[in-house]
């Protein structure tokens, strides 16, 4: 059966408007206003304890906000017409250890009025061969794989994947962006948080960045990049890291392993700088801004908006 786009207009899927959440004297959200739009991959981005998981419990219905609201497919997140139309990963997420993984399958398929077939949730989330094992046996990439085909079972017009990928080594991981990117092909929307940035990159048609429960930043991953001004230099220097981090332009600098990365306003003039005082200099690299540098920039700033591009 042919499903179409949830709403042909283009109203959001899943929206917080001026949503605030308090824990006590510590307030989460700070009234954001946040959407997830038909057919798109959505990241919310930010450091540990910007919001992003109380903003997806106000979204899945697991928390209330103290104002504003909270909506899925236009109606209140708790209503059984929004659940069964949504799927969800969560790092919080407990499911039995004694049932086996085709139970765990069966179980949540049957929520839902119609959910994929058995084999096709297996092989999206590469869980052929182990169908009949205890989830309490499996290792901690397969438990991943698990959950992973639980938010997919019930074929949802929105998934919500948390750290989707944690734990998961490169081709498992590419296997997973390769499902997600044909289920936005086929209409479906997904709210990805990770910690991973080039995940981001890859599988984002949106960025919301947020921090102190606010949104920071939001756009496609090269608008998100581009707020920041400069490039990325790597090179084999001897000079001291405190030498360079002195010279005009560099923003920041740091070592890895043999090599140095310099982030710097004036890439040219920091190459000459750094040329002058190392004629040994070698290996060196010169590109734009990844959106590893444009996050640590963005959610350093005391001001984000002020970020220049």
């Amino acid at each position: 059966m042919t499903r179409t786009t949830p709403f042909e207009d283009g109203r959001p899927v899943a929206e917080l408007r001026r949503a605030v959440k308090r824990y006590g004297a510590v307030t989460a959200l700070a009234g954001i206003d946040f959407e997830v739009r038909p057919g798109e991959v959505v990241a919310l981005l930010g450091p540990n304890g910007a919001g992003k998981t109380t903003a997806v419990q106000l979204l899945l219905g697991l928390a209330r906000p103290n104002a504003g609201e909270a909506r899925l497919f236009g109606v209140e997140p708790r209503r059984a017409e929004a659940r069964m139309r949504t799927g969800a990963m969560l790092q919080i997420s407990k499911v039995p250890e004694t049932l086996k993984v085709r139970e765990h399958i069966h179980l949540v398929s049957s929520y839902y009025p119609h959910p994929l077939p058995e084999r096709e949730v297996m092989a999206a989330a590469g869980l052929e061969g182990i169908e009949g094992r205890l989830f309490g046996k499996l290792s901690g990439g397969q438990r991943q794989r698990v959950l992973f085909a639980l938010a997919l079972c019930g074929d949802p017009d929105l998934m919500f994947l948390d750290e989707p990928t944690v734990g998961l080594d490169v081709e498992a991981r590419r296997a997973f962006w390769t499902v997600i990117a044909e289920k936005a092909r086929q209409g479906r929307s997904v709210l990805l948080t990770t910690h991973y940035l080039e995940e981001a990159d890859a599988l984002a048609d949106r960025i919301v960045m947020i921090g102190r429960g606010r949104v920071i930043a939001e756009g496609t991953p090269a608008e998100i990049k581009s707020r920041v001004a400069g490039r990325k230099i790597r090179c084999r220097t001897a000079l001291p890291l405190a030498a360079i981090a002195a010279l005009p332009g560099v923003r920041d600098v740091r070592r890895q392993d043999e090599l140095t990365e310099v982030f710097a306003a004036e890439a040219e003039r920091t190459v000459f700088e750094l040329l002058s005082r190392d004629p040994s200099l070698s290996a060196l690299e010169v590109r734009g801004a990844d959106l590893e540098e444009a996050f640590l920039t963005l959610t350093n700033s005391d001001n984000p908006e002020e970020v220049a591009a």
